[in-house]
């Protein structure tokens, strides 16, 4: 053997246990922090299955868990009636995720480039890929009609915040019966004030489909003004309602919205508070959450809406009734962008 290919040998052996060695520290690291998180009073995360499935272990909530160690970013599972009970991780990994009717979205890191990539994943009941598409910027909305055969997703493509103007979205939705795609709808037909709208700084976020999934409401921004729209996926149109409403989520009957709303004498970068918007009447009521949400809520039932703030590992979930009563209140620790499954109507 020559000197070359001994130092060849020798060469690869060092960096093959160096590898080695450092996937062992990482992991090491990984479940040392996640036991101090646990002795902190923190959840405990570990690997088993999760279903999409409604009802399929009674009710649940399924989320992103946001806790330190080998699990976080995972989609995770817990009792409804147990939120700070233990998880259960998937290990199927999403910046955004949203479920319903056994299907899912889920809004990854794709990786593999010089720049960031990132993916929209549909995920069938067992959380398995059935389709994917590539998105343009980074994730931030997700969801999927109430009967499970639509989803919309949007992302950042300039900018990286609603708080301020300066920022570009593009929205899309996907419909998984025919497979019909709208890659944006900013290529829909705009009527603002019974006129036909068209500008260059367009923008489109926070879709929310109907119960019938023929429709959705969502966000348009403007002309430095934001507007609540009403979709309608066969005539691709969407018309303007109401002025100042950003991150619609309709309630399970279909009556009313609850958003967040610019209020005055606030800070640039918080500037919202939570609001319900009765669509029959029109009626606006601010809900008990004082503190600036800067999330599209999800409903946990026909009577409360859950949201996330800012937390210790990233997020925390919150609930609060939708009627402008109560209080807010913990939901899940370390935990962001929850469905639930098997809620009631």
């Amino acid at each position: 053997m020559t000197f070359q290919r001994r130092l060849l040998i020798l060469v690869t052996a060092v960096v093959l246990l160096a590898g080695v060695g450092v996937a062992a520290v990482v992991r090491a690291s990984s479940r040392a922090a996640e036991k101090d998180q646990a002795r902190a009073g923190g959840p405990v995360v570990e690997r088993g299955r999760v279903s999409l499935t409604p009802g399929d272990g009674g009710r649940r909530i399924v989320f992103r868990n946001m806790a330190w160690g080998p699990h976080r970013d995972e989609l995770a599972t817990v009792p409804a009636d147990r939120p700070d009970g233990p998880r259960t991780a998937s290990g199927v990994s999403c910046l955004r995720f949203h479920a319903a009717a056994g299907t899912g979205v889920c809004l990854q890191a794709g990786g593999g480039g010089v720049q960031d990539a990132y993916r929209a994943v549909v995920l069938d009941a067992g959380l398995k890929e059935v389709s994917a598409r590539d998105l343009a910027g980074i994730p931030t909305r997700a969801r999927v009609s109430p009967g499970g055969h639509l989803a919309a997703w949007t992302v950042f493509v300039g900018g990286d915040s609603y708080a301020g103007t300066d920022f570009s979205t593009r929205t899309s939705v996907l419909d998984l019966r025919t497979g019909t795609f709208e890659a944006s709808l900013e290529d829909f037909a705009i009527r603002r004030d019974g006129q036909e709208y068209k500008a260059a700084d367009v923008n489109f976020w926070g879709v929310t489909f109907t119960p019938d999934e023929r429709g959705f409401y969502a966000t348009l921004g403007t002309g430095g003004k934001t507007y609540l729209v009403r979709g309608d996926l066969a005539a691709r149109t969407v018309t303007t309602l109401r002025e100042n409403v950003e991150c619609p989520s309709l309630s399970p009957d279909g009556t009313r919205i609850v958003f967040k709303k610019r209020v005055p004498d606030q800070p640039a970068e918080s500037p919202w508070r939570l609001h319900a918007l009765d669509l029959a009447t029109g009626a606006e009521t601010p809900l008990a959450e004082r503190r600036s949400v800067d999330d599209q809520v999800v409903w946990t039932d026909g009577a409360t809406v859950a949201y996330a703030l800012p937390g210790d590992f990233g997020a925390d979930l919150y609930a609060v009734p939708a009627d402008g009563t109560g209080a807010p209140a913990p939901l899940l620790a370390s935990a962001l962008a929850p469905a639930l499954l098997g809620a009631t109507r």
